[in-house]
């Protein structure tokens, strides 16, 4: 069983045209947000109940996060733990440091911290967006997966470039790129005199560095990017070894 969730909501085209694809490895359920949750990151839901409503067979919305949607149907909704969790395929890229905010990525986090396979899967394009090829691709990779297995506390954080098959001719294994944080507030005043800020107002850019996902999708490669959850710098635990304080 593939349980495939989103944070573009449970209507998102990307999100259906994933579960048609996948539906040729195995049963499919779907567990997404009632609404979009876009850079909802890796927040659960815990002043409010939550409200669950089955829209068709096998498709859940839940008026909570992408966190929430799979730690509900793998605690609760699903008949049984799912095989594989598939979040996407997200309206445009999460890329680099930027996987910190996505509510596509955190919702394969949540599925790797329940012990459960997961792949997060992005369409790096802009509007119109054609899902098919990318569909095509992740359901490749799901099956592998399943068959295969992750290394333990492990995801893979997927982007795909716009194009069609014969142009997506080329995957490649990456590293997190280095998002560069330029102007992303907007000022503006509304009618009334005051100030209202819009974030994330400027274009994306990354620093350019081989072998990243962001040089990978710049070159119209797709992006695979294998993420642990073991956040711990084992490099600076040992330069941190002679670390002396005047405490208690």
């Amino acid at each position: 069983m593939i349980l495939a969730t989103n944070d573009d909501g449970v209507r998102s085209e990307g999100l259906s045209s994933l579960v048609r694809s996948l539906k040729r490895l195995g049963d499919v359920y779907v567990v997404a947000p009632d609404r979009e949750q876009s850079a909802a990151s890796h927040s659960l839901t815990l002043h409010r109940p939550l409200r669950v409503e089955e829209v068709a067979p096998r498709f859940f919305a839940v008026d909570g996060t992408p966190t929430d949607c799979v730690n509900l149907a793998i605690c609760g909704i699903l008949p049984s733990r799912p095989d594989l969790v598939v979040s996407g395929i997200n309206c445009g890229a999460n890329l680099g440091d930027d996987i910190t905010y996505s509510g596509t990525v955190s919702a394969a986090i949540e599925a790797t911290l329940l012990g459960v396979k997961a792949i997060a899967a992005s369409l790096a394009a802009s509007p119109p967006y054609d899902f098919a090829a990318a569909a095509e691709f992740v359901t490749e990779l799901a099956a592998y997966v399943l068959h295969a297995g992750l290394p333990a506390g492990t995801l893979l954080n997927v982007n795909i470039p716009a194009g069609d098959r014969a142009q997506l001719r080329e995957f490649r294994l990456t590293r997190m790129g280095k998002r560069r944080y330029e102007d992303a507030v907007v000022e503006k005043t509304d009618p009334r005199g005051r100030k209202y800020y819009w974030i994330g107002g400027e274009e994306l850019a990354f620093e350019s560095e081989p072998g990243t996902d962001f040089a990978a999708i710049s070159e119209g490669a797709i992006s695979i990017t294998p993420v642990h959850l073991d956040l711990t710098n084992y490099a600076a635990l040992e330069q941190l070894k002679g670390l002396r304080l005047a405490w208690p």
